[in-house]
């Protein structure tokens, strides 16, 4: 199963702080066996078999150090509880009836690295980036609803959820949902094929939220059934001043067979668009992203490759990181001349769909394991990490579009932003790991 926001906290945020925090033994002997179930306002629960283990962790000795180490994160939770269960599912049938709604209402995974500190700020996505932070600030106030439109890879899915972990942090008693359109769209259709009372399930999940996140909606354009519902939903939000945001790869009055009065209603706010970053944005973003990858690199020579990369801020990226990964392979240091040697401009570049397909069948072979399954929806084990692998790699070395990525796989781009952060945390402690990816990328690189 994917992964809740609140496990990918745990294992990605809170887990290394909490060891940096306790001893080893204390969190070898019991923190790292505690299992993520649920959050409750600014409190993770952790559930554990033993009681005595529970009582163990709730010692001053560790608890405290705990919560010390969970307020040093800078999310909106700072505190912890224990509860006696096996597992999640355990934990939730000791609940009551309300308590398992309210936990069915929880959307997609919120990615934490995506905040607005970490959003660069230049002259094509300001305005934009100002109207979020505002939303933000007080949700359904004004600009209600805010709707944010631009091509692919510039940041809309970073603003989205730079909204949803501000309010968590600042005003964590909202209910914020965070979907996309064709997430709406699977979730409906499976209420109406599942008949009974799962139509009303779905319409209290997305209605009874203070702050709804819609990314993509461009994918209503000829669902007509789900434009109604969608109508509706939208409608009684607004109505009730919650606040409504919505992302699209062009304007309201560009989405093909959208009704009439959905197109107006998403004009009705403020609109807002993000445009392709100029150059000295290109550069800021190069330079950022250099330094998370602990590398120098001169000025003149990231200019050069934002000079020669005019194009979407993901892409940007994906050059960047081929451009490191050929300076590490060639132990040489980066240049205008290897930055021309790692990107073959001059002789192009093979089309991303068969570069793609070259990474998913090395991984595979890597593996051992068919491409069927790495593409496919089983979740064994053994399919797993290479599926996630496939996904890193397709991000890192052609740096596709979220979305696009999912496709090969059957899957969301929220999915796909999990497996990148789920490897990339990976890596750095497990050594084995960092080797065969590395190898995966040499074997690539010779094809």
């Amino acid at each position: 199963m994917e992964k809740e926001n609140y496990e990918i906290l745990w294992e990605q945020t809170f887990l290394p702080q909490i060891e940096k925090t306790v001893s080893n033994i204390a969190f070898v002997t019991y923190v790292e066996k505690l299992q993520p179930v649920d959050v409750k306002g600014n409190k993770i629960i952790l559930c554990t078999e033993s009681k005595f283990f529970a009582d163990s962790v709730n010692d001053k000795a560790i608890g405290g150090k705990m919560k010390e180490a969970l307020s040093k994160c800078n999310t909106y939770i700072n505190d912890f509880e224990i509860v006696i269960a096996k597992n999640r599912e355990d934990y939730l049938k000791q609940l009551g009836e309300e308590e398992r709604e309210q936990l069915e209402m929880q959307g997609s995974p919120i990615s934490p690295k995506f905040t607005f500190d970490e959003f660069i700020v230049g002259s094509s996505n300001e305005y934009a980036f100002a109207a979020a932070k505002a939303v933000a600030e007080n949700p359904g106030d004004s600009y209600n609803p805010l709707f944010i439109y631009g091509s692919t890879g510039l940041g809309k899915t970073h603003l989205l959820m730079g909204i949803a972990n501000y309010l968590k942090l600042h005003n964590p008693r909202l209910n914020v949902l965070y979907a996309t359109c064709e997430q709406f769209t699977n979730q409906l259709i499976e209420s109406i094929s599942k008949g009974k009372g799962s139509g009303a399930d779905f319409r209290r999940k997305y209605r009874n939220v203070d702050v709804l996140l819609i990314d993509d909606v461009q994918f209503l354009a000829k669902k007509q059934g789900v434009q109604t519902e969608f109508f509706h939903t939208f409608n009684e939000l607004v109505l009730q001043n919650k606040q409504v945001v919505l992302t699209s790869d062009r304007p309201p009055r560009e989405i093909e067979v959208l009704e009439e009065r959905l197109r107006t209603r998403f004009e009705g706010g403020l609109l807002t668009d993000i445009q392709s970053p100029e150059l000295e944005l290109r550069i800021a973003i190069l330079r950022k992203n250099a330094t998370k990858q602990k590398c120098v690199i001169d000025i003149k020579v990231l200019s050069y490759i934002a000079e020669l990369a005019d194009c979407d801020n993901r892409t940007l990226i994906g050059k960047l990181t081929k451009v490191i990964f050929a300076s590490k392979l060639h132990e040489k240091p980066i240049t205008i001349d290897l930055v021309n040697e790692a990107l073959k401009e001059s002789a192009g570049e093979r089309q991303e769909e068969l570069q793609a397909e070259d990474i998913i069948n090395c991984v595979s072979d890597f593996y051992k394991v068919s491409k069927n399954d790495v593409c496919g929806k089983r979740k064994n084990k053994e399919f797993v990490l290479p599926r996630q692998v496939s996904m890193y790699l397709i991000l890192d070395m052609m740096a596709l579009p979220q979305e696009t990525v999912g496709k090969f796989f059957g899957r969301d781009h929220t999915t796909v932003i999990y497996a990148r952060d789920k490897i990339d945390q990976r890596i750095k402690t497990d050594s084995k790991l960092a080797v065969e990816i590395n190898d995966i990328k040499k074997m690539l690189l010779k094809q």
